[in-house]
């Protein structure tokens, strides 16, 4: 007997002024005690609201609208508010989206622990910090942490606390909302590992959402891709990567790729989803898929069953039907970046930013007593022009604070930064410091929150444009329409006047790229740039970097703990580990033939499920 039974759920977002979103449709699924499921699809496809009503934690305008979730044998549709606190955290628990930000920062561990515990049962402190010592060394962290802040704790360290809450009270099931998102892949496969190994001893189910298919599959049993609020593929994890059904399914896997290949080419989806406020007919996916036929165009297709899960695509359920494919149309690939190996080192160029033992060391103090973090320790190179040199590491391996000096933001303690051979960066102040960050401009992590959203695209870049180069009005807006269509959005005409929250996720970060683009920049520093962007959209957004820097002789700072992505961006990588270079040189000799064992390490964590189908295979 199922542990969880969904049948037919469906959620809508009902508002007064507007046609309600329907964000899940029909949603029919089920997960077995001890079973791990992934949940799949882009940011929008309804994965968050699917995992708040199985857990009733909807909150205003968003309501089911039909359907049942049973659990346990009992409707949890049906439950007073009583009912579903008592069996919340007892039976049944949650780990939060964006759960580093979710810990109360004015208490400590321990408090946050007692907290939890004593909202559901009776149990003394001593017994409290007992458990609580218990669930850390569970996620292998140091009992003693429990008594610092949060403030104080790495994300990865945070995120393991807020999995050891949600195992406080022994549940049966536990749902994990994008648990790893923004995290370096080190810390991500360490979470994952150590979950798996915690689910195998203490047995409880696992809903695992996540727009990084990759990951969700390195630890599920079983996989659902969800599309625009459907269901559209149900598979066992290994016949998923053996023969992906669902076109968008394919697309999604076709976003991963060996870093070690000389030629690396990335499939990415064309397109946005589309807005669920409106009527559509036909499947939901035919705008973006390149597979389709005139049927999809005029009939939602049900699902097609085989024998290790269930589809609902009519050209999937063709194939089923006629496994040697005759009579049947070619699959078709998505549309792709190539990235081939980088042109050669220009050594005869002199640098346009020569970094020279710069070090960087801040004091910490807690209570009565101080101490010294070393953030960067005697890092020295070199930016050419018209290249892109990648620092890679784990969060907190200095990569942030190099950049913030490299843009003037911070100074180091020791060490020098150089422009153009005579322009000393470190040492500059007012006007001659404005001055150099027009040359130097910031490509942030996270497109949504970069952006005022209060603003429209057109004030957002306006101001740049006044503030740098000293356009007036009538100059504006031709020359925002040509940044707009420089990075990809056209015709512009359609996303000038937008706010951000308009657009998606890829839009968002080409707004980004366009606004540090608009003072004619000759270094760019981007931070982080796709790590919190759907695999679909990465391939798009790297190739545009990519193309930029080519084909404008701009020179790139590129940050980042993905090794792939700086394989495919980069003509140098240096190797960041605790503040120090641990290996640096040409990126396809650091990715081919690694030395330290640092960046082997970085190399293996990299998700990559095509490795995992070819160790099955073994």
């Amino acid at each position: 007997m199922a542990l969880l039974d969904v049948r037919n759920l469906s959620v809508s977002y009902l508002t007064k002024k507007r046609p309600p979103v329907r964000a899940v449709h029909d949603a029919t699924f089920s997960i077995e005690p001890g079973e791990i499921v992934g949940l799949v699809g882009e940011s929008g496809s309804g994965k968050s609201t699917l995992g708040n009503a199985v857990l009733r934690l909807l909150q205003p305008p968003g309501a089911i609208t039909g359907g049942e979730v049973w659990f346990d044998g009992t409707d949890i549709t049906r439950l007073s508010e009583d009912q579903l606190r008592r069996m919340r955290w007892r039976d049944l628990s949650t780990v939060f989206q964006s759960s580093m930000n979710s810990l109360n920062p004015v208490i400590t561990i321990e408090e946050q622990f007692k907290d939890a515990i004593r909202a559901h049962q009776r149990m003394s402190d001593r017994q409290i910090r007992d458990r609580t010592a218990e669930l850390l060394e569970m996620v292998d962290i140091d009992p003693s942490f429990m008594r610092f802040y949060p403030h104080e704790l790495s994300g990865g360290m945070k995120q393991r606390v807020n999995l050891a809450m949600a195992l406080a009270l022994r549940p049966k099931f536990v749902l994990l909302d994008e648990p790893t998102t923004g995290l370096d892949v080190i810390v991500q496969r360490s979470i994952l590992t150590r979950l798996r190994g915690i689910q195998q001893d203490h047995g409880f189910a696992v809903l695992l959402i996540s727009h990084d298919l990759g990951t969700v599959m390195e630890v599920s049993d079983r996989v659902m891709v969800m599309y625009a609020g459907e269901i559209v593929e149900e598979q066992d994890t290994q016949a998923m990567l053996a023969a992906p059904q669902h076109p968008y399914t394919r697309g999604l896997l076709g976003s991963y790729a060996d870093p070690k290949q000389t030629e690396v080419e990335i499939s990415y989806i064309a397109g946005r989803p589309p807005d669920l406020s409106k009527p559509h007919q036909g499947c939901i996916f035919a705008p973006r898929c390149v597979d389709r036929i005139d049927l999809c165009l005029e009939e939602a297709p049900g699902y097609t069953m085989f024998e290790s899960g269930r589809v609902a695509c009519h050209v999937a359920s063709m194939w089923l039907q006629k496994p040697n494919g005759e009579g049947l149309p070619p699959r078709r690939a998505f549309a792709s970046a190539v990235f081939d190996e980088r042109h050669e080192a220009r050594a005869a160029a002199a640098p346009v930013l020569q970094v020279e033992h710069i070090t960087r060391t801040y004091t910490r103090r807690r209570g009565f007593s101080t101490s010294t973090v070393d953030a960067v320790v005697d890092v020295s190179f070199s930016l050419e022009r018209g290249q892109v040199t990648a620092l890679v590491g784990q969060s907190g391996s200095g990569k942030s604070t190099i950049a913030r000096m490299v843009t003037g933001v911070e100074r180091p303690d020791a060490g020098s930064i150089t422009m153009d051979g005579t322009i000393r960066v470190d040492q500059l102040r007012g006007k001659a410091l404005k001055d150099y960050r027009s040359r130097v401009q910031y490509v942030f992590q996270d497109p949504f929150s970069a952006l005022n959203p209060a603003h429209t695209i057109r004030d957002i870049l306006s101001r740049p444009l006044k503030n740098y180069r000293g356009l007036g009005r009538g100059q504006l807006g031709p020359e925002i329409e040509r940044m707009l269509e420089r990075v990809g959005l056209s015709p512009a005409s359609q996303f000038i006047d937008k706010l951000p929250h308009q657009l998606s996720g890829g839009q968002r970060q080409r707004v980004v790229v366009a606004r540090a683009l608009a003072p004619n920049p000759e270094i760019i520093v981007a931070d982080e740039p796709i790590s919190m962007l759907d695999v679909s959209i990465r391939a798009e957004i790297l190739q545009l970097l990519d193309e930029l820097v080519k084909g404008s002789g701009i020179s790139m700072l590129y940050i980042t703990h993905d090794l792939l992505s700086a394989r495919l961006l980069a003509d140098k990588i240096l190797v960041l580990h605790h503040g120090r270079v641990v290996e640096h040189g040409d990126a396809s000799e650091v990715i081919t033939n690694p030395q330290h064992e640092y960046t082997q390490e970085l190399l293996n964590a990299i998700p990559n499920p095509f490795a995992m189908e070819a160790a099955a295979a073994d």
